[in-house]
């Protein structure tokens, strides 16, 4: 990744970090396959990919983190690039997590295939197989069944192909032809690798196509559109009025881009799911992207994680999002909220009864930020399934009203707290609160300085539990006892046990006060902490 370069004169290195060789992407896309292909926690509970469908998203992968990373360094060309390898690595870490969560599409395919036999007639989809570019002549042959009188085609995804400008031209007369009968259109990543120019021209020309279909779903994603590409699509996304889903995941949208979309999709009182993840969105981004949401009175899922807002931008979203009163499914991971953000979301959660899934993962929260999420969440979302708060360096303080909350959710079916501080006291109060609720499946409290004591209250807490899959406490400081003695408590169902590979049985340093020093059945935290109760009052 790096070159190295000196001139005659003898002056100082000059070390570019940006960007990779091709050595380097072709090295990182190997480490990736070989991770979606080897046995580990997720492969164990999600499944393991195929070598060539590994392979495929890998390549997937490392082209959308650099072009993301690339975009990045363009717009800040001071530097050695960094910030851009920084950004590049992060990405490629995240979408290889999501592939990781999501299992291997081959196998999604094969369950559904009987559910979708019937309406097979009305999905046209050339996304399946490889990344490639697409041009005129194969387009013509490739989008015949479009052309043939009378079909019933109704939804359509381009995605996954990349369409050059005389492939755009071959297919513009077609988009026109079915543009009344179309209620889902796909264009996710269909113009990669192409100059921006032949790029743009050809989201308007599909946008032109299009204008005036009356669409249920449009999905923009991963085009790196910009606002140049916002603007490309503009009579379409003027021309919505019906749009029940939008989606512009991983498109660049900053401040400007953000401000179009505001701008061209001025009629979304009927939109349902909103989706703008992965972006450059940032606070002033995020307060044109609140105007949006202010206007989605019926918004039932809304994701804006990884898209650089701040506080100021937080508190912002947060108000507007208070107008949602239908929302089921919250995202906001991987911003940077705060705690007056955290506090500004709280107060938006109380209206919010109908939340079924909660992501508020990486939000700087700390303590005050949580406990003010949890005090509100404790009194509504009484049909909350699933609960993450992971990265929010939330202690064994914000514990106590983290587990009246959740001793309220008897529908809670998976929680996450993990890299976060609860220690042992943390961990036992979480246990405790654990203890009435049947439905729980998945468990996540890795990295949060627990030892014996703990582990062994909450592996004794959801053991017990009918249909209970998984529990991951890895990146621990358990002791070598400890971690036999889990072992044993899961001997019966030792797939309900993650690994812990990296669990660390000394600790930071081997010394702390709270590491168990014997053999006993019980250690003097755990026998102090062993009967404590959940407070439901706050």
């Amino acid at each position: 990744m790096d070159s190295v370069t000196m001139n005659s004169e003898r002056r100082p290195f000059s070390i570019k970090l940006w960007p990779p060789s091709e050595n380097t992407r072709k090295m990182l896309v190997e480490r990736m396959t070989n991770n979606l292909t080897s046995k580990s926690f997720f492969t164990q509970k999600y499944g393991t990919l195929s070598q060539e469908e590994a392979t495929d998203e890998s390549k997937k992968i490392e082209d959308i983190a650099f072009e993301t990373a690339n975009q990045n360094y363009e717009k800040q060309r001071n530097g050695d690039g960094g910030a851009a390898v920084q950004l590049y690595a992060k990405e490629c870490s995240r979408l290889l997590l999501e592939v990781l969560k999501r299992g291997p599409k081959v196998e999604a395919d094969k369950e559904a295939e009987s559910d979708i036999t019937s309406a097979r007639e009305i999905w046209f989809d050339i996304s399946k197989g490889r990344r490639a570019f697409i041009e005129a002549e194969e387009a013509e042959e490739l989008l015949k069944p479009l052309k043939e009188p009378g079909n019933s085609y109704t939804k359509i995804c381009f995605s996954n192909r990349s369409f050059g400008l005389g492939a755009a031209r071959v297919t513009e007369p077609i988009l026109v032809s079915l543009k009344d009968q179309l209620k889902e259109v796909d264009l996710s990543d269909f113009i990669a690798g192409r100059p921006e120019s032949e790029a743009l021209e050809v989201m308007k020309l599909f946008s032109d196509a299009l204008e005036g279909s009356i669409l249920r779903s449009l999905n923009l994603s991963n085009n790196a559109l910009g606002e140049k590409g916002v603007r490309a699509f503009g009579s379409l996304l003027k021309s919505q009025s019906c749009l029940e889903e939008l989606y512009l995941m991983n498109d660049g949208i900053s401040k400007e881009a953000a401000q179009a979309v505001s701008e061209l999709i001025p009629s979304t009182d009927k939109l349902r799911i909103l989706h703008f993840h992965n972006n450059m969105t940032g606070d002033e981004g995020a307060f044109a992207i609140a105007e949006v949401v202010k206007r989605c009175s019926i918004l039932e899922d809304f994701r804006c994680s990884s898209t650089r807002i701040d506080i100021e931008g937080g508190v912002a979203l947060s108000l507007a999002l208070g107008t949602c009163t239908a929302l089921k499914k919250l995202d906001l991971r991987d911003n940077m909220f705060g705690v007056e953000g955290g506090v500004a979301l709280s107060k938006a959660l109380s209206h919010h009864a109908e939340l079924k899934e909660l992501y508020l993962s990486y939000l700087n929260l700390e303590d005050e930020g949580a406990i003010a999420i949890a005090n509100i969440l404790k009194d509504t979302a009484p049909a909350l399934e699933v609960l993450e708060m992971a990265g929010n360096d939330i202690t064994a303080e914000a514990a106590s009203a983290l587990a009246a909350c959740i001793a309220q959710k008897p529908h809670l079916t998976g929680l996450s707290l993990a890299e976060n501080e609860l220690k042992d006291e943390g961990t036992i109060q979480i246990s405790k609160a654990l203890e009435g609720l049947i439905k729980i499946k998945e468990v996540d409290l890795n990295t949060n300085l627990i030892r014996r004591a703990g582990a062994r209250v909450l592996a004794q807490t959801v053991v017990q539990k009918p249909g209970f899959q998984l529990l991951n406490i890895n990146g621990n400081f358990i002791s070598d006892e400890g971690i036999d003695e889990l072992k044993d408590i899961f001997k019966k169902f030792p797939n309900m046990l993650g690994p812990l590979d990296e669990n660390d049985p000394e600790g930071e340093d081997g010394n702390d006060e709270e590491s168990v020093a014997d053999d006993d059945d019980e250690d003097e935290l755990g026998s102090k902490l062993k009967n404590l109760e959940v407070n439901h009052e706050n």
